[in-house]
């Protein structure tokens, strides 16, 4: 009979990393026990069966990856865990390492991995399509953008239909930001504090967490106090913090703005869903201003919060651009943009051009794995398991005082871990023992109810360990 027990899993990284703020996130990954457990160890219910053994690795351990990564890559990088995991294999929501042993996967690559890893028809559809083309450009005619283009304007409301892709979400953000300061004549952008957007100039500037910004130039944005229900000043009140929105655009703006860029769900900012009732109000009182409102769906969008194929939909809003990356292409580096063809015309004041965004090769995975979730129903799958995750885990919040927060949907949820709750303290020096201060599980959407208890229970068991 196997035997499992949770071992301390935790990212303790270089000197700059290990300075980022208490909302940062972690990879949740369970590992199967290989080896004789102490007497003194406490058994944990079984990880779920898998039908699926990997290859026997041949590559470079860790440790030489390890010292080829700090020869050759940028000192930048860092790494999760004090011995960090190599990973070589992956097999729907479970990862393998060098030595085959199995990991239950609770963070998806970021809320990337969005139909499981390597997905046969993902796989099938990237496959045939290199056979073909790889690669020549846009200005050249391939159905398989076109394809694609089509299938992703039938996800979106209103008169959302036309897409230009892009290779990432910074890159989706920052053609946002541009186009609505083009289609506006202003400048000014309205974000929100404890927001990330990603690490190019714009993005940057729009970013509100230190830890992420350089000391570059940063103009042209403005940061509106933080909807956050658990940390916020006005609690759930969404409507108080519209009104900060309002202010700014008075006090600190013409009085026209260029856009106010928003996730419904902040993911790098700790999980944290905007006040109930914030959209609406603030996408009023910017387009009042003459702005437009975006809706930055890189993480917690295509149909990651199960209740919802957009996070911007709980709020009840309809925004005039979406950016996506991350899932839409479930590993494959891809992302886009999608507006209004009347604001989709200003790029045609000049050329505008990339010379990868839209290639063969990435819509076609694209187009898979929007098929996959149709067909899997896996929208359906992150509302059930997602909503079965989180009552147990406020459950778990009801037994373990260090828990603050619960909150999220579907499968973009997060654990705030406190040493008061009363004063909401950061449990910094206890987390080491357990996670990084927010726990995020942004899973594939192909996680089970078996998985979601195995991951509750070894969060039960570590926590009882604090």
């Amino acid at each position: 009979m196997q035997r499992f027990v949770v071992r301390r899993i935790l990212s303790e990284t270089n000197s700059t990393n290990s300075q980022r703020c208490n909302r940062c996130f972690f990879s949740q990954l369970v590992r199967k026990q290989e080896t004789p457990l102490n007497d003194n160890e406490v058994f944990l219910p079984k990880m779920p069966p898998f039908d699926y053994s990997p290859p026997s690795y041949t590559g470079p351990s860790a440790d030489e990856i390890l010292a080829k990564r700090k020869t050759y890559l940028s000192p930048s990088l860092f790494h999760f865990y004090n011995k960090p995991l190599n990973v070589v294999d992956g097999k729907k929501q479970y990862l393998f390492d060098e030595n085959g042993r199995r990991y239950l996967d609770g963070f998806g690559g970021i809320a990337t991995v969005c139909c499981g890893h390597s997905h046969p028809d993902v796989v099938d559809a990237v496959i045939n399509q290199i056979k073909r083309i790889q690669h020549s450009t846009v200005l050249y005619l391939n159905h398989v953008i076109a394809d694609f283009a089509e299938a992703l304007a039938s996800k979106m409301p209103g008169n959302l239909k036309v897409v230009f892709f892009t290779n990432s979400g910074t890159e989706a953000n920052e053609l946002a930001i541009m186009m609505a300061r083009l289609y506006t004549g202003s400048n000014d952008i309205i974000s929100l504090r404890n927001a990330y957007h990603g690490n190019a100039a714009g993005t940057m500037g729009a970013t509100a967490q230190s830890n992420w910004k350089f000391n570059v130039v940063q103009t042209g944005v403005h940061h509106a106090l933080n909807p956050d229900p658990y940390r916020g000043a006005f609690g759930s009140d969404g409507e108080k913090y519209a009104k900060d929105v309002q202010e700014l655009i008075d006090f600190g703006t013409s009085g026209h703005v260029a856009g106010f860029l928003s996730e419904a769900i902040q993911g790098v900012g700790g999980i944290v869903e905007l006040a109930p009732g914030y959209l609406p109000d603030v996408y009023k009182s910017i387009r009042k201003a003459g702005g437009l409102c975006i809706a930055d769906e890189v993480q917690a969008g295509y149909a990651r919060t199960g209740s919802h194929f957009w996070s911007f939909e709980a709020q009840g809003v309809v925004p005039d651009i979406v950016t996506m990356a991350k899932g839409i292409g479930n590993g494959i580096p891809l992302g886009a943009v999608v507006t209004t063809p009347e604001i989709a015309e200003v790029l045609t004041r000049r050329n505008y051009f990339n010379t990868f965004g839209g290639n063969p090769l990435c819509t076609a995975a694209g187009h898979a794995v929007l098929k996959v979730i149709e067909k899997e129903k896996l929208q359906d799958n992150a509302f059930v398991v997602g909503s079965y995750m989180k009552e147990r885990l406020n459950a778990l919040k009801d037994k373990h005082e260090i828990i603050g927060d619960v909150r999220g949907r579907g499968f973009i949820l997060g654990v705030e871990l406190v040493t008061d709750r009363q004063q909401k303290t950061p449990a910094k020096a206890e987390t080491l023992h357990v996670m990084e201060p927010d726990e995020r599980i942004t899973p594939p959407l192909c996680f089970t109810k078996e998985d979601a208890d195995y991951l509750v229970d070894v969060m039960d068991y570590t926590m009882s360990k604090v």
